[in-house]
């Protein structure tokens, strides 16, 4: 009767890990995906002969600002962080994107998705130092299996396209600079969703993004975007691009709350394969074998740094009820509080 428990308990056990790694893969490939479809969206734009940036994410900051905060105003929810960690917040993501989105003006995508890969180690060293994360070795091979797999789609990559760009070195030092800002940006995001609810912190990062945008755009780009000859297909594309990028923001903290900022990066590399694959539907475009291989490559390593990491946190599928009782609780406490006062 004991063996039959134990084996019951060992069963229900690994079911479960299987569960949350499945859970947490397709989770991870949904936010990549959105990522694709927003860097898809983006070349699209920079085809039609638009240099607006900072535009695009002023679209996807505001449609976050709108969405979000009016869940938080329905709900009459008071802030639990202060505005100008927000602030800061939305400042570390806004250079991120910025930098990014500039540096494929002076070197290739090649080096663009190599270079990002310094927020690998980035993000490793600062949840270490900040947020006390310890990583195991399996969970170090997984990454540098994942950065394997992106290797070998850039070497296919550049058999079939070339190109280094006007000012490679300038574009590789914005990447490295961005890949910084985005490792921070995530690490921040993270200790927040893992203490209070993501509703806000979500809402947040699209005012304060949207604030620190807008003050970028009328001083940077302000002139490039006057000249824009606006038309169906560019208002569409910054549509879609505002689009998959709020879906992106809306995924990030789920992946952030289970397992952290390394996880959700490791993730993110393969949004250029699915750019691939968003290539081949969109122009008919052929690819080599090595973006399979690669793919299974980095899905394998993230199979890996997910079933080995520490401090595991079960699938969410009440978190919704609980921040509901939160909720319940304050407006309860926000009404005895004002019984007292009017009793006074």
């Amino acid at each position: 009767m004991n063996l039959m428990n134990a084996i019951i308990s060992c069963w229900s056990g690994i079911s479960q890990m299987a569960l949350r790694t499945l859970y947490l893969l397709l989770l991870g490939q949904l936010v990549s995906f959105s990522l694709a479809l927003s860097s898809f969206t983006t070349a699209v734009i920079t085809d039609l002969g638009v240099d607006a940036p900072i535009t695009q994410s002023v679209l996807c900051y505001l449609s976050l600002a709108l969405v979000y905060g009016g869940i938080l105003l329905y709900r009459r929810q008071r802030l639990q962080v202060s505005w100008y960690w927000y602030l800061l917040l939305g400042f570390v993501d806004v250079q991120g994107n910025f930098l990014f989105n500039k540096a494929f003006q002076f070197t290739s995508i090649s080096s663009v998705t190599l270079l990002d890969c310094c927020a690998i180690p980035c993000a490793i060293v600062f949840t270490w130092v900040f947020l006390g994360t310890r990583y195991s070795v399996w969970q170090l091979f997984g990454a540098s299996l994942c950065v394997l797999g992106l290797g070998l789609m850039l070497l296919s990559d550049s058999e079939m396209a070339g190109g280094g760009g006007s000012r490679p070195l300038l574009g590789d030092i914005l990447v490295i600079a961005g890949a910084i800002f985005f490792a921070m940006s995530y690490v921040g995001e993270e200790f927040l969703v893992k203490k209070i609810d993501r509703v806000e912190v979500v809402c947040m990062i699209g005012v304060y993004g949207l604030l620190v945008s807008v003050v970028q755009l009328s001083t940077l780009e302000l002139k490039s975007l006057e000249s824009v000859k606006w038309s169906t297909d560019i208002i569409l594309s910054f549509v879609g691009n505002a689009a998959s990028s709020f879906m992106f923001y809306t995924l990030v903290p789920f992946v952030l709350k289970l397992s952290g900022a390394t996880m959700l990066i490791l993730s993110v590399l393969t949004s250029d394969m699915w750019a691939v694959i968003l290539r081949i539907f969109c122009y008919h475009q052929q690819v080599n074998w090595t973006y399979y291989l690669a793919f299974a490559a980095v899905l394998i390593g993230l199979i890996i740094y997910s079933t080995t990491a520490k401090d595991l946190l079960p699938i969410p599928a009440l978190e919704n009820g609980n921040y509901d009782v939160q909720y319940q609780r304050l407006d309860d406490e926000n009404m005895a509080s004002r019984g007292k006062e009017s009793f006074s």
